[in-house]
């Protein structure tokens, strides 16, 4: 089971014991981190993605320590002109390991919204060209499946 979760601007693929270093949170010794801005959860039942988060899924970590990573430098130099700037960073990150992923959550939910939104009978430029195409189909309606995408919804929205 791994997840895909976002912290710092950045996205990390975490399974379970996994030790990771992220940009520095607010935190000190002995507190749980808690990260709920899930992407993505694998596990025995599939993958599943979120739109573009899922709701109540959570991955729990344990801090473990706050850091500093190697230093980078930045070095300026222009030939003949005798400048030099030498400048160092040292970025500041903090180590957790994660502990659980709680995959509890249901993201069928906005697919069987368009779903349904289809069924409805409304037609839209939102719909693909295949849609539409299957639509047309469904309801007897002739159409060139060559034609462009606007000419198609205006012929179903005729038909009907």
């Amino acid at each position: 089971m791994y997840a895909i979760i976002e912290t710092g601007g950045k996205q990390y693929k975490v399974q379970n014991g996994d030790v990771i270093d992220v940009e520095k949170l607010a935190v000190e010794a002995g507190e749980k981190v808690v990260f709920d801005k899930v992407l993505v959860v694998s596990d025995e039942n599939g993958i599943r993605v979120g739109r573009p988060y899922l709701e109540g899924v959570t991955v729990d970590a344990d801090f473990i320590e706050n850091g500093r990573g190697q230093k980078v430098i930045i070095f300026k130099y222009k030939s003949k002109k005798d400048y030099r700037k030498k400048q160092g960073h040292r970025q500041p990150y903090t180590r957790v390991e994660i502990k659980a992923i709680d995959g509890n959550a249901d993201v069928a939910a906005p697919a069987e919204e368009k779903a349904e939104a289809a069924d409805d009978g409304k037609v839209s430029m939102s719909m693909k060209k295949d849609e539409l195409v299957a639509y047309a189909e469904e309801h007897g309606i002739e159409i060139d499946p060559k034609a462009t995408k606007a000419v198609i919804v205006d012929t179903i929205n005729n038909a009907e």
